[in-house]
Parts: C-alpha cells; sequence; structure tokens
C-alpha cells in the first residue's frame, strides 16, 4: 500500500498479517504517545503540482488520489492565536497532520502562529495577501500581487522559508481562468475542495458537525475545508474526529513533492473522485480527434478534356464561358445568358392577370346575382311585415349598397405596369 508504513515487531507471521488487516487505528495506536485511541494519521501523499494543477471535485474534475474513507483536513484564514492554536492542539492530541491555508496579513500580525503549524508538522499553503471576494473580477495584475504578497508574508513569518508549500486556495473558492493559468505556469497547485461544512456561516457547532459528516458519508472520501479562525468550528472539530473514527475513516497528510521527495506514484484514475468502472458503458462517445493534413492544396477545375468531351462553339459571345485549355478556373458567365427579351415578361404577365380579372369578374358576378336575390326576398318580407312600405333600416340599407355597386363598376382594375430595370 503506497505510502502506509507497517512495522511487525514479531516472528510471527500470523499476527503480523493480522496487524496489517486490522486497519489504521490498530497500527497507529503506538505512534501517539499518550493518546492510544487517537485516530492518528494513515499516510503521506507526495503531489507534483505541475501534474495535477487543479484539485478539488466541488470545481475541478481531479481531486487528490484517495481511497474509500480516507479524509483530508483543511484549514483556511489563519492564524488567530485565539482560535488557531485550540485546532493546533486538538489535532495534536489525535495526532492527525492537517494542511492550512494561512492569509498573508494574518501572518504579518501573528507569525508566531506560522511557525507552530510548521514546527508540529502540518503543510502550510497560502490563501492571498488580503482576503478579498472579488479574484473572480479583479485584473489579473491585481490578483498576482494578491498572490505574491501573501506568499511573501507567509515565507517571512518562517524561520526555513523552503517549509511553504506551493499550494493556494482562492478566496471564497471564486475561481478565474487567469488566476487558474498564472498559478499552473509558477507550479502552484490551486485547491479547492470535496466538500465543506460552512463552518463561516452563522451556523451551531452541531450543524458544523452534522454537514461535515453528511456530506463525507455522501461523497465516500475527500478534501474538507474547515476554518481555523471560528469558535463554531473549534467545539465541532473534537465531535468530527471522533465519529471519523466510529465509521471507519481515515487521515492522509498531503506534502508537495520536491527534488529530494518524488510523488507518490499514482494512475491517472486514482485522480477521480469516482472513476467509472470498466463494468459500465460510457454514455458519451469519444472526441473526434483533430486531424493533422500533410498537404493542403486546391484542386484545380475540371476542364472539358478531363471530361473526354467538347461543347460545339457558337459565333459571338458564348452563353456558358467555357475555359479554354489549361485554364485553372471556369470562366464567368456571359451577361447575357440572364437577359429576357423585351417585352416577354409583360406579356405573360398581362395573360396571366387578365385571366384572373377574368375569373375574379366572374365570381363577383355569380355573388351579386346571389346577394340580390336574397335582399329580394327580405324585402318583400319586410313590406309584407310593414304593410306594403319598405322599413326605413331596409331602405337605407339598400342605398348604401346600390352605392358601393355603382362605385365598384366605375373603378376599372389596373394593372401595375412591369418596365424594364436599367442596367
Amino acid at each position: 500500500m503506497i505510502g502506509r508504513r507497517v512495522s511487525c515487531r514479531t516472528r510471527s507471521w500470523i499476527v503480523c498479517l493480522g496487524f496489517l488487516t486490522a486497519g489504521p487505528a490498530a497500527a497507529l495506536a503506538a505512534d501517539c504517545p499518550g493518546h492510544p485511541d487517537a485516530l492518528g494519521t494513515s499516510r503521506t501523499i507526495v503531489v507534483d503540482p505541475r501534474e495535477h494543477p487543479r484539485i478539488g471535485t466541488m470545481q475541478y474534475r481531479e481531486t487528490l488520489p484517495l481511497r474509500d474513507h480516507e479524509v483530508v483536513l483543511t484549514f483556511d484564514d489563519g492564524p488567530l492565536p485565539k482560535y488557531s492554536n485550540q485546532v493546533l492542539q486538538i489535532l495534536a492530541n489525535e495526532c492527525i497532520k492537517a494542511t492550512f491555508f494561512t492569509i498573508g496579513a494574518q501572518a504579518q500580525a501573528n507569525p508566531e502562529g506560522v511557525r507552530k503549524l510548521v514546527a508540529a508538522g502540518h503543510t502550510v499553503g497560502t490563501h492571498s495577501q488580503n482576503h478579498p471576494l472579488t479574484f473572480e473580477k479583479m485584473p489579473i495584475e491585481k490578483a498576482q500581487t494578491e498572490i505574491d504578497t501573501g506568499i511573501a508574508s507567509v515565507t517571512a513569518a518562517m524561520t526555513d522559508p523552503s517549509a511553504l508549500a506551493p499550494f493556494f486556495r482562492i478566496p471564497g473558492l471564486l475561481r478565474a481562468e487567469g488566476v487558474e493559468n498564472l498559478l499552473a505556469s509558477r507550479g502552484i497547485q490551486l485547491w479547492s475542495a470535496d466538500f465543506l461544512a460552512d463552518d463561516w456561516r452563522h451556523v451551531s457547532p452541531e450543524r458544523v458537525y452534522q454537514l461535515a459528516i453528511q456530506r463525507l458519508e455522501a461523497k465516500g472520501k475527500g478534501i474538507l475545508l474547515l476554518h481555523d479562525i471560528q469558535p463554531r468550528t473549534v467545539a465541532a472539530l473534537p465531535k468530527i474526529i471522533r465519529d471519523l473514527k466510529a465509521r471507519g475513516y481515515r487521515i492522509v497528510h498531503v506534502v508537495p513533492a520536491t527534488a529530494d521527495r518524488p510523488a507518490t506514484p499514482t494512475e491517472p484514475v486514482e485522480w477521480m473522485l469516482h472513476p467509472a468502472s470498466e463494468n459500465v458503458a460510457v454514455v458519451r462517445w469519444p472526441k473526434i480527434p483533430s486531424f493533422v493534413f500533410t498537404r493542403n492544396e486546391t484542386l484545380r477545375a475540371p476542364l472539358l478534356s478531363d471530361l473526354n468531351a467538347e461543347l460545339p462553339r457558337q459565333a459571338g459571345s458564348s452563353h456558358w464561358g467555357v475555359a479554354k485549355a489549361g485554364a485553372e478556373s471556369l470562366a464567368v458567365p456571359s451577361r447575357d445568358l440572364f437577359e429576357i427579351k423585351e417585352g416577354s415578361l409583360e406579356v405573360l404577365m398581362s395573360t396571366s392577370a387578365s385571366r384572373h380579372v377574368a375569373r375574379l369578374a366572374r365570381t363577383n358576378a355569380a355573388d351579386a346575382i346571389s346577394s340580390r336575390n336574397a335582399k329580394g326576398r327580405g324585402r318583400a318580407a319586410a313590406v309584407a311585415t310593414h304593410g306594403g312600405k319598405h322599413p326605413p333600416a331596409a331602405r337605407a340599407t339598400a342605398k348604401r349598397m346600390a352605392q358601393n355597386a355603382n362605385a365598384s363598376a366605375a373603378r376599372p382594375t389596373k394593372l401595375a405596369s412591369l418596365k424594364k430595370r436599367p442596367q
């Protein structure tokens, strides 16, 4: 098992085998003096930031290469002596190693707190200089200043500057492509998280504990983000650790690779939180590869000789603009190919319009006869009803209809004249 050390101080291989299969708690009981029931640190993994520049499935595709029921504890925003020292003591009582993302301004105000982290064997990364919650929209120059100043402040607080890990977490997890590219180019690993406990919100310590365990159980492993400057975190942390132990979880410590400390050998699939099984069909088709063409030439237009055909040539301009032998492209068709003879369009349109007018006249005439017959029957009934006299409403209606009929008859049907557009 990579990164796990188990010593068997017995000649009996049976006892040694039982020691290995009993789990990390049994193996690590003797590694935490004075605390035989401590959770301890199961193993340490070494990561190369250049090979895996972004981790944490809350925002990125990859996360740390953890096995099932393994947890990495991380703390942001310190050091703040009032609460950070209590967090350190809780971790020391359980022999747990964690990763701290320190703010530059906090390191300047409490340099001793940074040195305590290093002395306790924890990994120390950075979290900007002033923790601005605008990384996703600030100019890249300003973001770079925040990053560089934070690194300089934390490094200055250390006795050994090489103890600073090239790990960075953006305040508020407000990712920005420019920041991601900048950090990757400088070999700084960008950390997100796999789940949170919302300990920065105004919630109770019990709620912090519940969220940490519930979200961990939902994922089965991963990076937990906490804050070592919150009183609710200090109150919830012991219960979180006890429950991790009761549920069979193990703590993993993460350190950066160096020239003398190579990265832990891993497979790419181990950097996935839940890698796809080979027994499950992939629902996405593979991406079409980008082909590289060795030649990029334009083919010439075909010639008549290529087709073993020849069109008869006419006197004057050729309607089809036949290309001459040896030409590399087809000629533009001659202009008279698209011309319409004078009067041809007018004759065609006038004939169609005349036919349409004739059909319309016949239809109107038939409608008028039907309408007069119906009105005649209506007037006869009205006269009979009114004692042989036309009612006023009927007389007015008949007068309007007569006027409309006369107007329609007097108004001739006009056809739009079609004129040839100037060339």
